[in-house]
Formats: C-alpha cells, sequence, structure tokens
C-alpha cells in the first residue's frame, strides 16, 4: 500500500490560501515568490476590503475572493471553505517563499499521505531559523510541538480538513477577541480529532523578524493563554499556564516580579472566555 502511495501528490496538488487586506494589485505577489512566476502556482487570495475597492486578478490560477469581514481567521475560513487544491498551503502576504518549497511539501506528503497536517520550517532576513524546532521529522506532534507552530509554517491535506469539518475558532487570532493562538486552538482540534500531526525539518519560507505575538505585552499575552487554555483544556487550564510560566522563567522571558500580573492576566482572560461561551449558550 505504501509504495501505491509513493506519488500520490503532485506539485500541481499545492493551493497556497494567502490573507491580506487592502490589496488594489498582486504586486506583492513578486515579492513572495521570488524564484518563479506567481502565475505558474496555484493561489488563492481572501482580500478583506470595502466595497468599490475589490482585488482583480487576469491568471486562471490566481483566484481572488474579495471580503468584506474583518479578522485573519475568518478570512483562513473563507479560504478553506472555497480552496480546491489537494494540499493547502496557508500563507500571509508579508513572507517569502524559499526555492524549491513546493518540491518539499509534496515530498512529505508521498511520506506521510495519512497526515492531516505537515509543518515545516521558516527562518529569519539572515537565514537563521525562526525559533527553536526539531532536528528530525516527528510523526505526531506533542503538545509543547503545537503550541510552537506559526500558522506561516502549517501545511493541511484537504481531504482530511473536508472530512472534520475542523476550522479555525474566530474567537482567536488577529482582529478578533484574543488575538494569537488559533494555530494551536486548530491543532489541538485535530488532535481530538486523532489526526496524525507531522513536522518535517525543511525550510520552505521567510518571515519578517518580528511576529505579531512578540509586540505583545506580558500582559496581553497572559489574558491570551488564559482563554487559549481554557479553550483547549477546559477546567485543567491552571496546569497549562503554570507550565507556560515555567518555561518563560526558565528563558528570560518573564521576571519574578512580572509573576503576579501574568497570573491575574490569565485569570482574566479565562473567566473572559468563560463568559463568552455562556453567552453564546443563551
Amino acid at each position: 500500500m505504501e509504495n501505491k502511495l509513493e506519488s500520490f501528490f503532485t506539485e500541481t496538488d499545492v493551493e497556497i490560501l494567502i490573507s491580506t487586506m487592502n490589496q488594489n494589485s498582486l504586486d506583492f505577489l513578486v515579492q513572495m515568490f521570488p524564484f518563479l512566476h506567481f502565475s505558474n502556482l496555484q493561489i488563492l487570495i481572501v482580500n478583506q476590503t470595502q466595497t468599490g475597492k475589490e482585488l482583480l486578478s487576469i491568471y486562471p490560477n490566481v483566484r481572488i475572493i474579495n471580503s468584506f469581514e474583518k479578522g485573519l481567521t475568518k478570512s483562513r475560513n473563507v479560504a478553506f471553505e472555497n480552496a480546491v487544491g489537494k494540499i493547502l498551503l496557508i500563507a500571509d502576504d508579508d513572507v517569502i517563499y524559499q526555492q524549491g518549497f513546493i518540491i518539499k511539501i509534496i515530498n512529505a506528503y508521498n511520506h506521510f499521505p495519512d497526515a492531516a497536517t505537515i509543518n515545516f520550517c521558516a527562518v529569519k532576513k539572515d537565514g537563521s531559523l525562526m525559533k527553536k524546532y526539531p532536528k528530525h521529522s516527528k510523526k505526531n506532534l506533542n503538545a509543547f510541538d503545537v503550541f510552537n507552530t506559526s500558522s506561516i509554517e502549517m501545511t493541511l491535506n484537504k481531504a482530511i480538513l473536508d472530512k472534520t469539518k475542523i476550522r479555525f475558532d474566530e474567537n482567536f487570532g488577529l482582529g478578533a477577541m484574543f488575538e494569537m493562538g488559533e494555530e494551536a486552538i486548530f491543532l489541538f482540534d485535530l488532535k481530538s480529532k486523532k489526526q496524525q500531526l507531522v513536522f518535517e525539518p525543511e525550510v520552505i519560507v521567510q518571515h519578517p523578524e518580528l511576529t505579531s505575538s512578540a509586540k505583545k505585552s506580558i500582559e496581553e499575552k497572559y489574558y491570551i493563554h488564559g482563554a487559549l487554555c481554557t479553550r483547549i483544556f477546559k477546567n485543567h487550564y491552571i496546569y497549562w499556564i503554570f507550565v507556560k510560566l515555567f518555561f518563560d522563567l526558565k528563558q528570560n522571558k518573564l521576571g519574578f516580579g512580572e509573576l503576579k500580573a501574568a497570573l491575574k492576566n490569565s485569570k482574566k482572560g479565562h473567566q473572559k472566555f468563560e463568559k463568552l461561551q455562556h453567552d453564546n449558550k443563551k
């Protein structure tokens, strides 16, 4: 069976889902794909915009959906609903794809054809890795791997996405009530459905130096993390708050003088999410 699946996926099966805002031309794609012209790729752009300022494409392979909603996870979910590729690559408009990235993705899926998602590596402008990644392939990601995932590292098997009907939680992500954590929730939701989450130590993309999470204060991060852990772990959320505190202290991302504020704000985030759930049930 494994041999039959060896070349199940081909390059044209990959569709790149780009979330963007207020674009009036396709020029941004030239910077994203410096090693080949974007018209040679299968691309779906969700452009969040205003009436009368819609983005257009003259290229058959570049499809555009002009959306009049706001919020990154709303944009991602619109892309999922309209995607046609067998393998979906999640993209932002400020990244640069590396030479051979499509081949790396295809090879990974031909090696792990049953994977719901395969995560890859991203690099900074200077070519160094964006974060600490495992050195070898991982067939099943654990909770720490999931929390360490950024959306631009993620690729998805559309057949499994359609079967499980899992989507991004629109309460999380840029422009939402809680502005981070949507990737972790999405991947934990897949894990709860017993799906395979894989990591491949191959670089596919370059990302700007500062991520949106890096711009958040300690208070903001722990407020969101309180909500995030409540969404994923429910009554066990506090255990994972202490896990985060431990690692943040160990890595000097948090000082002992900030512990009280971190705990206080994580509790606020927990309570806000609990209230949100309660209100949604009314």
